[in-house]
């Protein structure tokens, strides 16, 4: 098992949003615009990758019988972390990102990377792991986020890109926009995946 390929299979193969359909509860909240869609993405990726190491370091000890609370302890820590330097930090993207950044603890992506590779791997392959997921969870964000920002508002990072004549698609800053820009980029990454296996 490479490192290279525990990282690159985030990215893709299993992409926590687009290929496994992950942690869509922040995602369709947050990713209305790119600023809110990294803020997101980097603070997950953090708590993933240090989670993984710490629970790849203690997993010899932990009794199987009580290793999901345990976990969640070890999340709940890095996600306080995250919490307060978001607040002295960036208090403006806390603001923006509400209740989703200390929900972040019950996210189906870190805890399903703590019970299924950091719980039975060594500390190396689960950096790499937690990188490769946090990266792939921030480019899918980042990706709708470009989409409905876009649309919604033709803005990019907050900047008008659409000229003044541009009516933004409200809806796409809204929850339908979420739903419906997440399906198209299913769609075509399902369609990719049939056309790859047609031509193999």
């Amino acid at each position: 098992m490479s490192a290279f390929k525990e990282f690159s299979k985030g990215i893709y193969e299993q992409n926590p949003i687009f290929r496994v359909l992950l942690g869509l509860c922040p995602t369709l909240a947050v990713s209305n615009s790119i600023k809110n869609a990294i803020g997101m993405g980097l603070a997950a990726t953090f708590v993933l990758v240090c989670s993984n190491i710490i629970i790849s370091i203690i997993r010899k000890g932990v009794p199987a019988k009580i290793r999901i609370p345990i976990y969640i302890v070890v999340i709940a820590t890095f996600v306080t972390v995250v919490e307060l330097v978001m607040k002295a930090f960036s208090p403006a993207l806390f603001k923006a990102l509400g209740i989703f950044v200390p929900l972040i603890v019950v996210n189906c992506i870190i805890l399903g990377r703590a019970e299924a590779f950091a719980s039975k791997n060594n500390v190396f392959l689960s950096i790499f792991d937690g990188l490769g997921m946090g990266i792939g969870f921030t480019l899918a964000l980042v990706l709708l986020g470009f989409v409905r920002e876009l649309l919604g508002d033709g803005k990019l990072l907050g900047f008008p890109v659409m000229g003044i004549e541009f009516k933004p698609m409200l809806i796409m800053i809204m929850s339908p926009g979420a739903f419906l820009t997440l399906g198209l980029f299913l769609g075509f990454f399902n369609w990719l995946d049939i056309k790859f296996k047609k031509s193999r």
